[in-house]
């Protein structure tokens, strides 16, 4: 049976939807509010699995709702008696709050998307009654409140998975990948194995910032901090080029027929066993320490000539010794993440915390621009066709493929996802007229009226736990449980059914059409932007005299790194060599950086020798 596929996690989710969308309804019918619907397909929408991802989009809903109701009430009343500026006005109020919160990219963004469709969700259907807009909006205010806040309750402190425990098993084991790549490397070990291990630890330090938004609102008894994520981010981030560079000049030294000493050998020796078996904590500053002192002690001496080999041994030595430091500080990190008090655990760890900044992120303004224009471009096209055919139930169907445009605006490709969304609301049009007109119409009692809900709301439930059946499931409750009759009154009008039924088909439709003709860029053209952006960001601090930011620069190529990746697993090909050029630019991101620092210690003449080679990896790069 297909239920045999789900395990004990999807069962208590799914448990946990039904009840949070069943308290949702029955306080919305107790204060007496007319359409409690929508607080129970609200509960479904807001529903996560982890309880930080739910509580930190909870707030930002609330506060959308608001902000998109009193967007409504200001805009229907005003310009009701000319449609054409009405509908100007809601597509660019919902076109503006999808740009903001495609460049936003935090959980705040939902704040702005909330407020661009929930104004189309309440001005649209109120356009043949503008003067009831406000109490419209106030119900709908409070009917989707009563859902977020029943959902949040719910999955936020009954039974919760926790953001936190999730994220330090994963801290674990990316340290443990990180020093056993910093191992390998040390090692010689074969460049396959050094490519996949390295793109691997990019992808985990990304999906560690993913779940780092959700920390601040988790419900974990002890809660790490952000700031020592974010500070523990940077540190990993630094081992890809640290490490790379350690092993590149092993390599050359090699090359040249000209290996490292045997004392710089036996120091590489000793620091693959100081990975290999960590120390306690308090052991760790003093051999770490140790290891730098001898790293510092083998660099040659630097005179007025510097020749080739002890420029690599100098830079080798001088790497490494930043490597070890780099794993110590990680470790720490760790520790200070799992410590119960807020006091750093070692000094290294005060000073980490104290100049670690906001992790900045990799922004597309052409995509969130076209994106929005294409969400505005299909509300003017489907209030057109609205108002000039007089169709009744119109407004139905412009403001579902305006929230489609918005809810998969972020996507390369908008179109299957909205297909998926299609077909799970013909599903679940399908369930709702067998409800509405053979099984609700002989229930009596609100216990009655759960039971009979349970089947289908638990098995949905279930569906909607796994990412690859979430958009037919969502399609299918949304489409269901809006049209199946759950209001303050119970009432079956079959023409009502069947016109609102069409309007969401084709409305969903009518967004598959145009997110093709406005949105769809594919995979391939937003991975070329996402290589050419770190390529004109590297051209620009080449050229720049502003002091570097190291930790930025590596923040931001991750990100990059960590958006790439899965579109270029979408094109169907290894994403190996665009992945490792784009950690190669990341290295050349840090060097530049470090020459821009000795261009600004040093004097007028080592300038004069550094600028030309800056200038030279900016033009490389345009």
């Amino acid at each position: 049976m297909t239920l045999t596929r789900f395990g004990g996690k999807e069962a208590l989710f799914s448990v946990k939807c039904f009840v949070a969308a069943i308290l949702a309804y029955y306080i919305a019918l107790r204060i007496g509010l007319t359409r409690p619907y929508w607080a129970v397909t609200t509960s479904y929408i807001v529903a996560q699995p982890l309880a930080g991802a739910v509580l930190s989009k909870a707030v930002f809903r609330v506060a959308g709702t608001v902000l998109g109701a009193a967007a409504a009430v200001v805009l229907v009343p005003n310009l009701v008696n000319a449609p054409e500026l009405l509908s100007l006005g809601l597509a660019l109020w919902l076109g503006l709050c999808l740009y903001i919160s495609l460049l936003d990219r935090t959980p705040r963004a939902y704040l702005f998307l909330l407020a661009g469709y929930t104004a189309s969700i309440i001005g649209f259907p109120s356009v043949t009654t503008p003067g009831a807009v406000f109490t419209i909006a106030a119900l709908r205010v409070q009917e989707i409140t009563i859902g977020i806040l029943c959902g949040s309750l719910i999955h936020g402190f009954v039974f919760p998975q926790t953001v936190t425990a999730i994220l330090l098993a994963r801290i674990d084991a990316i340290l443990a990948d990180a020093e056993r790549w910093s191992r390998d490397s040390l090692a010689g070990a074969s460049d396959a194995a050094l490519d996949r291990d390295r793109r691997r630890l990019a992808l985990d330090i990304n999906e560690l910032h993913q779940l780092s938004i959700h920390l601040p609102f988790d419900t974990a008894r002890l809660l790490p901090r952000t700031r020592t994520l974010r500070a523990l981010q940077a540190e990993l981030s630094m081992l890809l080029p640290l490490a790379s560079a350690v092993d590149d000049r092993i390599v050359e030294l090699k090359r040249g027929a000209d290996a490292p000493r045997p004392e710089a050998l036996a120091l590489i020796e000793d620091v693959r066993k100081w990975l290999r078996d960590p120390p306690p904590v308090a052991e760790r500053g003093p051999t770490a320490d140790a290891l730098i002192e001898r790293a510092r002690a083998l660099e040659p001496v630097v005179g007025d000539t510097l020749i080739w080999r002890d420029a690599l041994r100098l830079s080798l030595l001088a790497r490494l010794a930043e490597l070890v430091d780099a794993h110590r500080n990680a470790r720490d990190l760790r520790d200070q993440m799992r410590s119960p008090s807020r006091a750093p655990v070692t000094p290294a760890v005060a000073r980490l915390l104290a100049r670690i900044a906001k992790r900045p992120l990799h922004r597309d303004r052409g995509i969130a621009l076209r994106a929005a224009a294409g969400t505005v471009a299909t509300i003017l096209l489907g209030c057109v066709f609205w108002i000039g055919t007089g169709w009744a139930d119109g407004a139905g169907a412009v403001l579902i493929a305006g929230v489609c445009c918005a809810l998969f605006g972020n996507s390369d490709d908008p179109a299957p996802a909205i297909k998926a969304f299609f077909y799970g609301t013909i599903l679940g049009l399908v369930i709702s007229a067998i409800y509405a007109f053979a099984i609700l119409p002989r229930v009596t009692d609100f216990v009655t009226l759960v039971a009979v809900l349970a089947p289908p709301m638990l098995i949905g439930g279930m569906f909607l736990a796994r990412p690859t059946t979430l958009l037919v499931t969502l399609g299918a409750l949304l489409g269901g449980l809006n049209t199946v009759g759950l209001n303050d009154r119970f009432g079956s009008d079959f023409s009502s059914f069947i016109n609102g039924g069409i309007a969401q088909l084709v409305g969903t439709l009518f967004a598959v059409v145009t997110v093709g003709l406005f949105q769809t860029i594919g995979a391939d053209t937003s991975a070329r932007r996402l290589i050419r952006a770190g390529w004109r960001e590297l051209a620009a601090r080449s050229d720049s005299m502003r002091r570097p930011d190291a930790a930025g620069w590596i923040a931001t190529m991750l990100d990059r790194i960590g958006l790439l990746a899965p579109r270029l697993a979408l094109q169907g090909e290894d994403p190996g060599k665009p992945l490792l050029d784009a950690l190669t630019d990341l290295r050349v991101g840090v060097a530049v950086g470090e020459l821009k620092q000795l261009r600004i210690d040093g004097s007028a003449d080592e300038a004069a020798v550094i600028t030309p080679v800056l200038r030279g990896i900016g033009t490389h790069y345009r």
